[in-house]
């Protein structure tokens, strides 16, 4: 929920205005929209679902609410900038919960580490879990520190729209060792397995195998370190009402159930949609907020694509799936923290099974998010909400979820008595789940993946699809699938691209 209502003053954009078009109302399209309508555009969101979000959208059922996908906000500022574009003030109109411990993570024979906010707490649990490597921590946070201050700060919203601009910071990456793989570093400076698994863990966050993924990944460390693990109160929703309230008070508008078939292009130079409808609607740039695969398989089907061919997206890595059961009960669990990750008895072994060898194993590591902790009003009086996510193989796995969810939700069930909830099951008063099949479908997902293309080195920065397409005049992209990657800082951090490849719109006028 907003923390306090704005006054309206909502505008009427000038028709006259250069017209942008955003497909898709995610995070990333959202807060492209607010930054177009600051650089003067009039904008028109299309959003195939009937309300905004996207992957961050909101089920309401039996009096709780839950958060479809994100839950957690690591880099608040970048939520601040919207907010100050706009004239208006995040912290007046938003309410961050600072979550402390981040989160808890429980190993499987029984051994716990709470990953705690303030440095010093930290180090405690360091030195409580394994005292012999509190040295090598130390070293690792200021390598996370120092990949950080390039890979986030001087990288994170800037283009790479040359093979220049990656040559140009080839020199740091490997002063940094970014060929090394995010566990391969965090090896390097903590011998114990536990603390292995803590450092390591993050790019599950945003779609990659630790064992594969570029070691530019650890700087999530230090972002967690330097702005805190924040959650919002009325949940991830609260967020996006009030981005969809700041393009509102801009004059421009979102149009609801408006599926985008194509993007139309005049020779190599995008020109505005058609919707599902056989509607056509011009504009002088085109951002797309859809998966990136999507957008240049479905929607540019049509157009001549050099960079981004068919074949270049069959041949390319895709993130894993991700298993998601929202459920509540009419029973509280105040001793259950807001975040728990709930380790099975392998790590390497079951990110192989999901990412390389893509079978269903049947062992599964969780994430189990309790987000009633921290605001209570989301689940009915002595009610709790949670939501626990199992990251499975993509689609190309060829599990037919429609026969597998419900034998898979029953193992997390067991897994969840077991081990955090005894009997809770008796006590389940609504439940849903979503699959790699629904990330499809609902959220035109290539291959169900939960966050677009894998982020290897050979598909990040310049390797990844850009912000400016580099097949099409005046179409752009935002989101997970481009630069510089997914999760809540990346996807906003793509829409702040914009500003340095999107002209002005005086330049069309």
């Amino acid at each position: 929920m907003l923390k306090r209502v704005h006054q309206d003053t909502r505008l009427t954009a000038d028709p006259n205005r250069p017209h942008a078009i955003v497909i898709g109302s995610g995070f990333g399209g959202l807060a492209a929209a607010v930054r177009l309508g600051a650089k003067g555009y009039r904008v028109t969101v299309l959003e195939r679902l009937d309300q905004p979000g996207g992957r961050a959208n909101v089920f309401r059922q039996d009096g709780f609410t839950f958060d479809a996908g994100p839950t957690i906000i690591t880099a608040p500022f970048l939520f601040e900038e919207l907010w100050a574009l706009c004239g208006r003030s995040f912290s007046e109109e938003i309410d961050l919960v600072s979550l402390d411990p981040f989160y808890t993570i429980q190993f499987d024979d029984g051994a716990h580490i709470d990953c705690h906010a303030s440095e010093q707490a930290m180090e405690n649990e360091i030195a409580r879990i394994a005292p012999g490597d509190l040295d090598g921590y130390r070293r690792f946070m200021r390598y996370s520190e120092e990949i950080f201050r390039v890979g986030f700060e001087q990288l994170g919203h800037v283009p790479f729209s040359n093979f220049g601009s990656m040559v140009r910071v080839a020199p740091a990456l490997l002063r940094l060792r970014g060929l090394q793989t995010v566990h391969g570093a965090v090896a390097s400076y903590v011998k114990n397995d536990y603390l292995r698994f803590a450092l390591s863990f993050h790019p599950l966050f945003v779609g990659g195998n630790p064992f594969t993924t570029t070691s530019v990944y650890c700087l999530i460390s230090y972002l967690e370190r330097k702005w805190g693990v924040h959650f919002a109160k009325g949940g991830t929703g609260a967020l996006v009402q009030g981005l969809v309230d700041l393009l509102e008070g801009q004059g421009n508008h979102i149009r609801y159930n408006q599926e985008v078939s194509e993007i139309l292009t005049e020779g190599r130079r995008a020109i505005g949609v058609r919707l599902s409808s056989g509607e056509e609607l011009r504009a002088s740039i085109v951002v797309s907020n859809a998966d990136a695969a999507w957008t240049y398989r479905e929607l540019l089907g049509k157009a001549p694509r050099r960079r981004w061919s068919d074949a270049h997206i069959r041949r390319a890595r895709y993130s894993m799936g991700l298993v998601v059961w929202y459920f509540g009960t009419k029973k509280q669990y105040p001793e259950v923290p807001h975040h728990t990750i709930l380790l099975g008895p392998r790590y390497k072994g079951l990110v192989t099974d999901i990412f390389d060898r893509k079978v269903l194993a049947d062992d599964f590591s969780l994430y189990v998010h309790r987000p009633t902790a921290s605001d209570p009003n989301l689940a009915p009086d002595g009610c709790d909400a949670f939501y626990v996510l199992s990251p499975v193989p993509n689609l190309d796995s060829g599990v037919d979820w429609s026969t597998q969810a419900e034998p898979y939700r029953q193992a997390i069930a067991q897994r969840i008595s077991e081990r955090l909830l005894p009997g809770f099951e008796e006590h389940v008063v609504t439940s849903r789940m979503m699959t790699p099949t629904d990330f499809e479908n609902r959220f035109l997902s290539v291959k169900g993946a939960g966050f677009g293309l894998e982020p290897v080195l050979t598909q990040s920065a310049w390797f990844r699809p850009h912000n400016k397409s580099e097949d099409v005049d005046n179409l752009f992209l935002v989101g997970a699938g481009t630069h510089p990657g997914a999760g809540v800082p990346g996807v906003l951090s793509s829409a702040r691209v914009l500003d340095s490849v999107v002209p002005d719109a005086i330049q069309f006028a």
